[in-house]
């Protein structure tokens, strides 16, 4: 991470994705560095696609909504300022752009057990999809692509499990 670009921090709901990004956020502003974070539910919200729909949760849109992530991080990078983007965005494609295009790329993964983000579910995600009310998930009904060698990845450890 020498030369600091974008930091693209994703894995399932729930996996802490935006808890990691705040502390990494905090740990380079303390160096001094210029950063600012990105949160994919906040993005959603500001793109106004928010709303669960088949129309903008589905794969395709996911994509597209990834896609308008990774050219905000290289408009903003490309200006030297250090992103810190926290979100799901689990595409191949996505991913292989972001390693051809954005200046500093270093991706994290994080790698969470399903039983540990049904017990996390502070957005009730998983539970509104047990029961019925919820499509769309990604990791469940919807399909995604783990990353191919991001450069870090973080395994959930029971054993050093801070909740």
């Amino acid at each position: 991470m020498n030369q600091m670009g974008v930091i693209w921090i994703t894995g399932l709901s729930g996996s802490g994705k935006t808890t990691l990004a705040t502390e990494v956020v905090r740990l380079l502003r303390d160096q001094g560095k210029t950063v600012l974070m990105l949160d994919g539910d906040r993005l959603r919200n500001i793109l106004q696609s928010s709303e669960a729909t088949e129309k903008n949760h589905g794969r395709e849109a996911r994509i597209r909504h990834a896609f308008q992530y990774s050219a905000l991080c290289r408009l903003i990078s490309n200006q030297r300022i250090i992103v810190v983007i926290a979100t799901i965005s689990l595409f191949h494609e996505v991913h292989e752009w972001n390693k051809e295009h954005l200046r500093g790329y270093f991706e994290v993964y994080l790698r969470v057990p399903l039983d540990e983000l049904e017990r996390r579910d502070s957005k009730k995600i998983y539970s509104q999809f047990a029961s019925g009310e919820l499509t769309n998930v990604p990791g469940l009904d919807l399909e995604i692509d783990e990353p191919v060698n991001p450069d870090k990845v973080i395994e959930f450890d029971y054993k050093h499990s801070i909740n």
